[in-house]
């Protein structure tokens, strides 16, 4: 940043153009008054000698120019940024069973839900952000980190079939729970995607609701899938793949009830675009309150103009007391 402490100042270079002006005519009256003709001004190099006049009026210009600036002392400043956040812990859970290749999201659900929760992920920068995936078991894929660069990545290696097959919706839950129990955050949230019902897990639904009811952890859920049935390619024992209609079974009971139990939201997708309007709402739910403080520490940059109207100066009286005197 750049200002002059005293801007005011910077109003006597208006006078300078006009006090050029009044010692240029003077000086040209004189000439007229000390040459009385065309000839006696050629005989003498007269109109060299005015010309070559002017080059250190011209300088002692510049000189009180460099002056006036140096005396408004201009000064360049340093902003910093002090951030104050209260911020938020959240615990992605995504499944990652055979299911969610369904194809009833473009290009299925698995790939649908990895765009929209990367995008998520983005847009949290004051957040500490994990990543939990799960199908017939469930594991820490990424832990509570500021480093969100990476959450993103772990999140687009994740593949249907990379865990034994199944949907162990509680112990998806019970595991980000687990991540959330040891954290001093004001807010701690856990955004649990899945596209069928509970099969598998020592921990039911909601028994793990209940776990993060008792540590404060509020639940978004969200059911992935059209009405009605699926798409979904399976293999065809020959190596290859066919494709068969697969019947949509959300259990949104189970699902709200969670999120009822630990004051959350459920959702339902059928679409990528309902898809990315509920991340982006559970977005505006959980809003990160910010506090900015900012401190500017300006430094003195008059030396500069001074020392150059100094060097100024002394050019224009090294020209008159030696180069010019010779001149008539």
């Amino acid at each position: 940043m750049f200002r002059f402490e005293d801007p005011w100042v910077l109003a006597l270079l208006l006078a300078l153009p006009l006090a050029f002006w009044l010692r240029y005519r003077r000086g040209r009256t004189s000439a007229a008054i000390r040459y009385s003709s065309v000839d006696d001004v050629m005989a003498t190099g007269a109109g060299q000698g005015r010309a070559a006049v002017l080059v250190p009026r011209i300088l002692r210009a510049f000189a009180l120019a460099a002056f006036v600036i140096a005396l408004a002392r201009p000064q360049t400043g340093i902003t910093t940024e002090n951030v104050l956040t209260d911020g938020i812990d959240i615990v992605l859970v995504l499944d990652v069973s055979t299911s969610m290749l369904a194809e009833d999201l473009e290009p299925n659900r698995l790939e649908a839900a990895k765009a929209v929760a990367a995008d998520f992920v983005a847009g949290r920068r004051n957040d500490r952000i994990g990543l939990v995936a799960f199908a017939g078991q469930a594991f820490t894929q990424a832990p509570l980190t500021f480093d969100h660069g990476v959450v993103e990545s772990l999140t687009a290696e994740l593949q249907a079939g990379m865990i034994e097959d199944g949907t162990a919706v509680g112990m998806g839950l019970a595991t980000a729970v687990k991540r959330l129990q040891a954290s001093p955050a004001e807010s701690k949230v856990v955004v649990l995607l899945t596209d069928g019902s509970s099969n598998r897990g020592e921990i039911g639904p909601v028994t793990a609701a209940r776990m993060a009811q008792a540590l404060g952890v509020r639940v978004y859920t969200i059911g992935a899938g059209s009405q009605g049935t699926a798409r979904v390619p399976v293999p065809d024992g020959f190596g290859g793949t066919q494709y068969a209609s697969m019947r949509v079974e959300i259990d949104e009971a189970t699902l709200r009830e969670i999120a009822e139990l630990t004051g959350g939201r459920y959702f339902r997708a059928t679409d990528n675009e309902s898809l990315a309007a509920i991340y982006a709402e559970i977005d505006e739910l959980e809003r990160t309150e910010i506090e900015v403080e900012n401190f500017t520490q300006y430094g003195e940059e008059f030396p500069v103009p001074l020392a150059l109207g100094f060097l100024l100066l002394v050019a224009e009286l090294g020209l008159s007391g030696t180069v010019l005197r010779r001149l008539p």
